[in-house]
């Protein structure tokens, strides 16, 4: 059984310092699969891939693999397939939204127009797939296929909904675990399935990235709102722009006033940009955000529990600090 007070130095840092040296290796091997393109499609691989991000989903699956013993080159490739398909729902998010910086540069749409991007996000998308036929254990690659079909699906639904003012907070939490916890769930059930783990560790680890990845989405639909572009680095109020009935919203619509209700729906029925001026004249419009961090900080406790399975080490440790680390970055969207 876990139990990280064993390891405060290790947990007390940033959670992925542990793992830096694989992540390094992570980015060399991502860096030879973008010379595994054509010439002439390279340059917009590669582009992609240098603005893609803190590479959360490689640094899941080693910290994982760690906790279970095992952070080799199984733990590194996974990490690489998962993080190529992540990047290639970027490229497609970024069309669909309609965004123009990401990483504080501008998107593949803005540079290239949307036609290639499509195309950019194919290709990567396609890549890994068959990079994942490589591991020895076809039901590696089945799971790598389920995670990309569930991350396509959430994305097809969530823009399906789109003002649509049935949602349900139901709906929204299996959206935002298809598009964002299904790569989570991967990365840590498919490391520790490379390890030899059993069933139930793999399966308590498997939850352990759903939930995390749940909370990571939570934490970004606040963001959103909340958020300053030029510390976040990303085109912010996209969601309240183009109607997506996110955690805080939905809390806000539940809590309104009949009057307020019947303004903030008039404006989602008839597709009316949600902006933040309409929303901060609502008077539950900040509850509506404490709401939303008090229930994903209510998941991460679930995180911690998932890993009560696992051996007492400090890649255990580390999976403990992320939760740590997350609650830290949500607290801080309360205003």
């Amino acid at each position: 059984m876990a139990n990280p007070t064993s390891f405060l130095t290790t947990s007390d840092r940033f959670p992925f310092d542990l793992v830096r040296p694989h992540l390094e290796m992570v980015e060399t091997a991502i860096r030879e699969q973008v010379r595994a393109f054509d010439p002439a499609v390279e340059p917009y691989v590669s582009y992609v891939c240098n603005t893609s991000g803190k590479r959360i989903r490689p640094a899941l699956a080693i910290l994982a693999g760690g906790a279970l013993g095992q952070t080799g080159g199984a733990q590194r490739k996974i990490g690489v397939v998962l993080e190529l398909i992540h990047m290639a729902t970027l490229v497609h998010d970024d069309i669909i939204d309609g965004a123009v910086t990401r990483r504080m540069v501008p998107t593949a749409n803005a540079k290239w127009g949307n036609g290639l991007s499509v195309l950019l996000g194919d290709a990567l998308f396609s890549h890994a797939l068959a990079l994942a036929t490589e591991f020895d254990d076809i039901s590696i690659c089945r799971k790598v296929g389920r995670a990309s079909r569930e991350v396509c699906e959430g994305e097809i639904v969530q823009t399906q909904r789109r003002f649509d003012l049935s949602l349900t907070k139901a709906d929204y939490y299996r959206i935002i675990e298809m598009k964002t916890g299904a790569l989570f769930a991967a990365a840590t059930g498919i490391s520790a399935a490379l390890t030899g783990a059993d069933e139930a560790t793999e399966a308590k680890l498997f939850d352990y990235g759903m939930r995390l990845g749940t909370v990571y989405q939570i934490y970004d639909d606040c963001l959103d709102i909340v958020g300053s572009e030029d510390s976040v680095g990303k085109t912010l109020r996209t969601d309240l722009e183009k109607g997506k009935l996110t955690l805080p919203i939905l809390n806000l619509l539940e809590s309104a006033s009949e009057s307020q209700r019947t303004k903030l729906n008039k404006r989602i029925i008839e597709q009316e940009p949600l902006d933040l001026t309409v929303l901060v004249g609502i008077a539950e419009y900040e509850g509506a955000i404490e709401s939303a961090v008090d229930t994903a900080i209510g998941m991460l406790d679930q995180c911690r529990d998932d890993l009560a399975i696992l051996p007492d080490n400090e890649y255990t440790a580390a999976l403990h600090q992320i939760t740590r680390f997350l609650e830290s970055l949500l607290v801080k969207c309360r205003r």
